[in-house]
């Protein structure tokens, strides 16, 4: 018996909704709402007249269309094209187009577009399903098109390409200039110095004026907060032209080495071409250091000193205060807690000043260490002092011994040599039982326990290492200390006979007048030494 066969029919469903898929000769006949697109990466002369000719084409190609209605030439000038979070006229052009208020937009090339590949696609796709259409006029590509979006794909890859090659062709010429001992300074929030006609670095006096007086105020005791502090209220401007001072901007001053004449280049570096992304150096690439690069405005020794003074203050461990002349700086011998300034009788004619262990009385176990009137404290600093200088050559001599014996860093040296050569050999070890395990098959069990050996004997090797040059540091930064004290010890001359407290005065940004202990013929006595011998240990036997 045979299946009787029906004939199938197809009956066709004409849509009724017009969308930018459907050939435009099917659409009722409606003017077009267009904008375009004009973008320049750098803000150069030459780039300026692109930019200005790009806008008056595309206002003169909209509006002699009779089916165009011209809606704006939305442009951004001197931003990349490999992200779109700054570019503000390309990301409103959008935000119009979705809301409706575009049909068509009309842009020179791919990579004016954007020349990173992700976002070129995503925007497009979006645009694609509100029916918007992007024109493309070098590659002739409408996105609508069916084969527009395989076509922008491949442009678009090559114009990432292309960004990345620029990126790189540039951080080379950068890394040639540095290699060349060429610096690079960012004027425009660099207090201190502008450019000069040779190209380097030129001191601005003014400016100079406030930078060494950061310098001299944080060698006086004072904290980065204290020194902001009496900027912002004397009215001086930050580097950036803001009125209020931060205390990190204070710590950037003083720990920037192009003060003394020195430049420290690729600081930091970009990780990603696309995002512009920047990362602190910490290795990754070359630095170059350069020595007498160019003008100064703080003594290379002091600046030096400036160094060992914020490194001495991070070792405390504790709060550095510089309310008072001693805070911070008077020890106690039993516990190590600092002395602390305490007012008795504050309100009686028998108000007095004193001076005791913060930690006397925070502990079980009171350490025994007295008070101190401040009257007291300054007599013993005078005793302190003259006890040294009475045996000024002896003390010199002992400070010598004292380099030579605790500062020498030629152990140092050959162990770190020695630790070096042994992690480059585990690295090599490593290398090659990975390769072996890839060529062959082999027990994983064994390989996973050779291998984990090797990386604990690295970890282990590494952390040697970096604990001596940690040691290496400490013993530089200590024969510094030592070699400054014997300086400025060398240059005293005579005994003290009194202490005669510092008094800062004259207007509240220019250098401090300071009136100091006298002894001789020199005035200025105890600024030069009071960094020196302190901080003093009061020691109860």
């Amino acid at each position: 018996m045979q299946r009787q066969v029906t004939k199938r029919q197809v009956q066709v469903i004409q849509p009724t909704i017009r969308t930018g898929f459907i050939n435009a000769a099917l659409a009722p006949v409606v003017k077009q709402r267009v904008a375009a697109y004009a973008r320049v990466s750098t803000e150069h002369e030459e780039q300026q007249s692109s930019y200005e000719a790009q806008v008056d084409y595309y206002t003169r190609k909209i509006t002699e269309r009779s089916d165009w209605t011209f809606v704006e030439v939305y442009t951004d000038k001197g931003i990349s094209g490999t992200t779109t979070k700054k570019r503000e006229g390309f990301n409103r052009m959008i935000k119009d187009a979705l809301d409706g208020n575009i049909d068509l937009i009309l842009t020179k090339s791919v990579s004016r577009f954007a020349r990173n590949t992700v976002d070129t696609l995503i925007t497009i796709r979006k645009l694609k399903d509100r029916g918007v259409a992007v024109y493309f006029e070098e590659q002739n590509i409408n996105t609508l098109d069916g084969k527009g979006e395989l076509l922008i794909t491949i442009m678009s890859s090559i114009a990432q390409e292309e960004s990345r090659s620029i990126s790189d062709n540039v951080t080379w010429g950068q890394r040639k200039r540095f290699a060349d001992g060429k610096v690079s300074v960012g004027y425009k929030q660099f207090l201190g110095f502008e450019k000069g006609e040779d190209g380097l670095p030129k001191v601005v006096e003014e400016e100079a004026k406030i930078v060494r007086y950061i310098y001299r105020s944080f060698m006086m005791g004072k904290t980065g907060s204290h020194i902001a502090k009496a900027l912002t209220e004397a009215g001086i401007p930050t580097p950036g032209g803001k009125k209020q001072w931060q205390a990190s901007t204070i710590m950037s001053i003083l720990q920037n080495e192009k003060y003394k004449g020195a430049a420290l280049l690729q600081k930091s570096f970009t990780v990603d071409f696309l995002e512009k992304r920047m990362k602190v150096n910490e290795g990754e690439v070359p630095q170059y250091y350069i020595e007498h690069s160019h003008e100064t405005i703080i003594d290379p020794l002091e600046h030096d000193r400036v160094q060992l003074e914020i490194g001495r203050r991070k070792a405390l461990d504790r709060h550095y205060s510089s309310a008072h002349l001693f805070s911070s700086r008077v020890i106690c011998g039993e516990c190590g807690g600092f002395f602390g300034r305490k007012v008795w009788h504050s309100t009686d004619t028998y108000k007095c000043y004193i001076w005791q262990c913060n930690e006397k009385y925070r502990q079980r176990q009171r350490c025994r260490t007295p008070h101190f009137q401040e009257e007291e404290l300054k007599r013993r600093f005078v005793d302190a002092y003259n006890q040294r200088a009475e045996i000024k050559e002896e003390t010199l001599a002992a400070c010598h011994l004292g380099i030579k014996a605790i500062c020498d860093l030629t152990d140092l040296d050959e162990q770190i040599r020695m630790v070096t050569d042994e992690i480059s050999v585990l690295v090599e070890m490593s290398r090659q039982l990975i390769e072996e395990n890839s060529r062959a098959v082999h027990d994983q069990d064994e390989y996973q326990r050779r291998h984990s050996a090797l990386v604990e004997k690295y970890t282990d090797a590494d952390a040697h290492l970096k604990a001596l040059q940690a040691e290496r540091s400490r013993r530089i930064d200590m024969r510094k200390s030592i070699e400054w004290f014997m300086e400025s010890f060398s240059r005293q001359d005579g005994l003290l006979t009194e202490f005669d407290t510092i008094k800062v005065y004259g207007d509240k940004w220019n250098k401090p007048e300071v009136k100091q202990i006298t002894s001789g013929s020199s005035n200025d006595q105890f600024y030069k030494i009071k960094k020196r011998i302190m901080p003093i240990r009061f020691c109860i036997y």
